[in-house]
């Protein structure tokens, strides 16, 4: 599958994969195929949606992309392994373009301690793995988990016998983050040197962040010769992440001069895709982020104001429009109309159903009420809290709070409709947060524990909506709920409510230990 231009790079995206990997971003069903489908949009080349082996809820998530995913590759992670290959072509099997990736480690440190496997039987696993899965597809990527402090004689040994076995993609992992620029660039350099069939394969890298240089190491790879990157929508990953998809075509884009190289991304979608990740997984992108951080086209010094007023490239070497970040402004209020609404919503790139309209056109008005100035960001902010709020089983009626210096301890009154009953209590806590918390646990009780509490407003301004994100941990399951209202207390316990709605369709994912790469 080699592309037919040598400076076209293929953008391979795995947030459904390795970004889930991510202590708590874990993401339902719905959730990884409103992702895949924006990645879809945006032209990612390869959407690796999952491991299907590790639980059958992945199985699933994989199956579902696989279907309803026309224009990318359709991705599925296995281990080297007749299951998991197995289990993987199944769940591929509806794509249009499917892909297997399988992978096993090669470094002497992993095949000791980890496989307990000597080096000749890895290099056959590597045959026996790569031939199984050619029985299911053309398509198959082959990696070398922790590539980049494996052995270069074994690893030319291993790519070479890849390639003769059928992959079409050779795959070089910087699993732990350990390579610097120099160094992993000179490796895929000498990959090219030393393999004699690597012009018969596209060789990729997939960086992870620990030392903060999984980009720089991942264009140091691309420079030497390596055309497909593997990366994730606002770096996500498991410890300090991966390479940053956003950052990494952005770079290639902005400096073209230095690297003559090109991708299929459409980088106008990339905002709504950082925050369409970060709303579902609960991770908030730090302001001083690269690309799509809050600040990332903020000017404050006067200095800098002054530069940006006589001409913006004094300081911006790239325009916020081709990110698709656009300038917030007032468009909408309690006068306007459905047809003014259904065309920003079309803006702001939702597409939604007469039904799903109706209901956000009337938070709208109900927000437009209570809020003097309706931004783009809060008409985003609802959309995808109604959204969430879909089939669900338990539903807020009504909180009233007292708190404050007269008032301690803090207490609420709260009631719940679950599933036709509704079910009312008041409580007193530390806070009104734990307060209105101990009281979702009477009216519906759980074992669930809270690992994450968190707020952050979606605009500026005292009257702006509060974004709180709420992780629950029962039984090995952890996920994240979300809620927004101008006042911080209801969003908190929609939030709340969200998270065990969730809990109450998750069924149990157990991955294998073996999840890496």
């Amino acid at each position: 599958m080699r592309p037919t231009d040598p400076n076209r790079v293929t953008i391979f995206d795995t947030t459904l994969r390795d970004g889930e990997q991510s202590p708590g971003a874990s993401m339902n069903l719905e959730e990884k195929v409103r992702v895949a489908h924006v990645l879809a949009e945006m032209g990612v080349d390869v959407i690796e949606a999952g491991f299907p082996i590790a639980s059958d809820g992945d199985f699933r998530a994989v199956q579902e992309i696989a279907r309803s995913i026309d224009d990318s590759v359709v991705c599925g992670l296995s281990r080297a392994t007749r299951t998991d290959i197995e289990r993987t072509a199944e769940a591929i099997k509806p794509a249009r373009r499917g892909r297997i990736h399988t992978f096993i480690s090669t470094s002497p440190l992993h095949m000791k301690f980890k496989l307990q496997m000597e080096p000749d039987e890895v290099h056959q696993a590597v045959i026996d793995s790569v031939t199984l899965a050619r029985k299911f597809t053309d398509d198959v990527e082959w990696s070398c988990e922790d590539g980049s402090r494996s052995d270069h004689d074994f690893l030319c040994r291993c790519v070479e016998s890849a390639i003769d076995a059928g992959a079409g993609t050779i795959n070089i992992p910087d699993t732990v983050g350990y390579a610097v620029p120099d160094e992993f660039g000179a490796l895929i350099a000498m990959l090219f040197d030393r393999v004699p069939n690597i012009d018969k394969a596209v060789v990729s890298v997939h960086c992870h962040n620990d030392l903060g240089l999984a980009v720089a190491n991942s264009l140091a790879a691309v420079d030497a010769g390596a055309r497909q990157v593997e990366c994730t929508v606002n770096g996500l990953g498991e410890r300090a992440g991966n390479a940053a998809m956003e950052e990494i075509v952005m770079a290639l884009r902005t400096r073209h001069d230095r690297m003559p190289y090109t991708t299929g991304v459409n980088t106008e979608v990339i905002t709504r895709a950082s925050r369409l990740v970060s709303s579902i997984t609960g991770f908030t992108v730090q302001p001083n982020k690269a690309i799509v951080g809050a600040n990332a086209f903020a000017h404050e010094s006067g200095i800098h104001q002054d530069g940006m007023l006589k001409n913006a490239q004094t300081y911006e070497i790239m325009t916020p429009e081709s990110v698709g970040l656009t300038q917030s402004t007032l468009v909408l209020g309690k006068h306007s109309g459905r047809a003014a609404f259904r065309e920003k919503l079309k803006d702001l790139g939702y597409d939604l159903g007469d039904n799903s309209i109706e209901d956000a056109f009337k938070r709208f008005k109900d927000l437009a009420d209570v809020k003097k100035e309706v931004y783009d960001e809060d008409i985003v902010a609802l959309v995808d809290d109604e959204v969430v709020r879909s089939n669900d089983h338990i539903q807020l009626v009504s909180l009233d709070i007292a708190c404050g210096t007269t008032h301690r301890p803090p207490t609420a009154a709260l009631e719940l409709n679950v599933d036709g009953e509704v079910r009312a209590c008041a409580g007193t806590g530390d806070g009104p947060v734990d307060a209105a918390f101990k009281c979702i646990k009477k009216l519906f009780p759980t074992e669930a524990t809270l690992q994450l509490y968190q707020v952050h407003a979606v605009t500026q301004g005292t009257d702006a909506q509060a974004e709180v994100t709420v992780r629950l941990q029962d039984q090995g399951v952890t996920v994240n709920g979300r809620g927004t209202d101008t006042d911080t207390m209801v969003a908190s316990v929609k939030a709340y409510v969200n998270a065990l709605n969730k809990l109450l369709t998750e069924r149990e994912k157990t991955a294998p230990s073996a999840l890496s790469a």
